[in-house]
């Protein structure tokens, strides 16, 4: 539930937060805290004008509040979707009689209709460039005489490959889907180009059908059909069908496969295939959170092979990953590995190393930027060489240590700087909002809190003798950034009742009093405070829940 709270944006109100109460609470504690509220904030209670009309706006967000979170059918909507999914087109009309299950449904309804809008005016673009470079000559340079020809003490790369393709999907409505999409490629000065319109039907829960229609000047027009089949809840499969017209004449194929769960994390899968190049493979798939394992045989012409292939997954934030695979067949034998990672928001690098018999040595540099891919292969030797290996393994991990440093680092510094800057812009009005609403809770809280701590002082209670909320600076190599704070001294010594402070799991600048001092940064709150005569401090995460007094607060008087 609270996901969705904290994916709105920051103009949204925490109601929660607002009145200080779990999110499971019960409809007495609701009224508990909204009745606590209403004699601080109640108009009639003041008469200076300028903190009366303070207090009406206060007093009104708190009833805004408790009308929301007592009503059953509209606390359910607002658990799952924010305060934004209030103000959804047609939620007005939806009875109120209704069952919270059935409100939801309704919601899902009026939101499925929105989300249908949108896709008729949404594409889902993908696209793979792969550049093929011919680097042999920096390790196969045999002739001994050929540093005596002209420009033969120049190693000599180039590019001899070359691939584009792109992809469109166009949601035609939540069911029907067209996708269009081509390619161009060239190898050694010949090319050709093809380009493929798809339009997919989704026919039921289970499964969706496909029709493919194309053509190309290299493999000529092409017609297939492609359907997808729930079987059970751990099996699918999938059967595709195609006719290449070519000037050979027609040439079908067949490919079917078949999948079924073995257990939670791992699939089976059985291929068929039949036409220009018959095969049968099967393959086991085991995918954790931490590796991702794959054993495949193939019975086929040209190609029989056995493959088996591991990668690690580190539980980082830049999502590493190592791998390794060997591949054994009639082709030869080749071994591969490699690693990945994220390198920022959008885009993840990653560097595999081919060697090979007869293949000889490969570099594989591959880049994935949101939904474009970028592919490298560079072929280093026809041989086994191990300086090849070597540089093939050590060049790009030295590379992409300097670029990290150099580029990367910086480039994600400044860009998460960007972004925090655009997100204070944006909320800057709204914040100034909840600042003046602050203060005017202050303001109005004064004579609460004199009584309050009248009350606690007589029995040795609880005393709030300071309290701050927002960025504390407390690393020393961090020394130059500014600390800030925001005092909630009277808004903290406000929520004091019988000796106790009780603040729910959620971010505090919902809080009566605080607002938020540094909107996308890391907030804490820090609490001096006085109980039974003896003085006490805590530091408590933004979110985290907070009960005071406690024992483990407690300042020992000879440090």
């Amino acid at each position: 539930m609270a996901s969705a709270l904290e994916d709105d944006d920051i103009s949204t109100d925490d109601y929660y937060s607002l009145l200080n109460v779990r999110r499971e609470a019960t409809n007495d504690e609701l009224k508990a805290a909204y009745r606590r509220l209403c004699m601080l904030y109640h108009p009639d209670k003041h008469r200076d004008p300028e903190l009366k009309t303070q207090a009406e706006q206060l007093f009104n967000l708190v009833h805004e509040a408790y009308e929301v979170l007592s009503d059953p059918q509209a606390r359910a909507i607002y658990d799952i979707y924010g305060k934004r999914g209030l103000d959804v087109d047609g939620w007005e009309v939806v009875e109120r009689k209704r069952t919270p299950a059935e409100i939801r449904e309704e919601y899902e309804r009026l939101q499925a209709e929105r989300e249908e809008r949108r896709l008729q005016q949404r594409t889902n673009p993908k696209g793979t460039i792969s550049v093929g470079i011919d680097a042999t000559d920096l390790f196969d340079r045999y002739d001994e005489d050929y540093e005596d020809v002209a420009g033969g003490g120049v190693p000599h790369v180039e590019i001899n490959r070359m691939h584009i393709s792109q992809s469109i999907e166009a949601p035609l409505t939540t069911k029907d889907t067209a996708i269009l999409s081509g390619s161009l490629s060239t190898h050694n000065g010949n090319g050709g180009g093809t380009i493929n319109l798809a339009l997919r039907r989704v026919t039921s829960a289970k499964g969706w059908g496909e029709i493919e229609l194309g053509a190309g000047d290299t493999h000529g027009p092409l017609f297939g059909m492609k359907i997808f089949r729930n079987l059970t809840s751990r099996s699918f499969v999938t059967a595709q069908c195609g006719l290449q017209f070519s000037s050979r004449g027609v040439r079908p194929g067949v490919t079917t496969v078949l999948a079924r769960h073995l257990d939670k994390n791992t699939m089976g899968y059985l291929q068929w295939r039949w036409g220009i190049q018959s095969s049968m493979n099967t393959s086991i798939v085991r995918d954790t959170k931490s590796s991702h394992f794959t054993f495949a045989v193939q019975l086929g012409i040209p190609h029989t092979f056995m493959m088996m292939s591991y990668q690690y997954k580190f539980q980082d934030d830049d999502q590493t990953k190592i791998k390794g695979s060997v591949k054994s067949g009639f082709f030869g034998t080749v071994v591969e590995y490699g690693a990945e990672r994220k390198i920022s928001r959008h885009s993840v690098l990653g560097a595999t190393v081919s060697v090979g018999v007869p293949q000889g040595v490969s570099l594989k540099i591959k880049l994935n930027r949101a939904s474009q891919t970028y592919f490298f292969p560079i072929h280093l030797t026809d041989e086994l060489l191990p300086s090849a290996v070597f540089y093939a393994t050590v060049g790009p991990l030295v590379f992409y240590l300097a670029i990290q440093q150099l580029i990367i680092r910086p480039y994600v510094r400044a860009q998460k700087e960007q972004d925090l800057e655009k997100q204070r812009e944006s909320s800057a009005s709204n914040i100034a909002r909840k600042k003046q609403e602050a203060e005017s809770a202050v303001l109005l809280m004064q004579e609460s809190v004199r009584r309050i701590i009248e009350a606690e002082e007589s029995r040795m209670g609880l005393i709030i003798l300071n309290a701050w909320y927002g960025k504390f600076v407390t690393d020393n190599s961090r020394r130059h950034e500014r600390a800030k704070v925001i005092d909630v001294t009277v808004p903290l010594q406000c929520l004091v009742k019988d000796s106790k402070l009780i603040l729910t799991e959620a971010t505090k600048s919902g809080l009566p009093g605080f607002y938020d001092p540094c909107v996308g940064e890391e907030k804490s709150l820090k609490v001096l405070y006085q109980f039974r005569g003896v003085m006490h401090q805590v530091l408590s995460g933004d979110a985290e829940p907070l009960r005071i007094p406690k024992q483990s607060h407690r300042i020992d008087a000879d440090t």
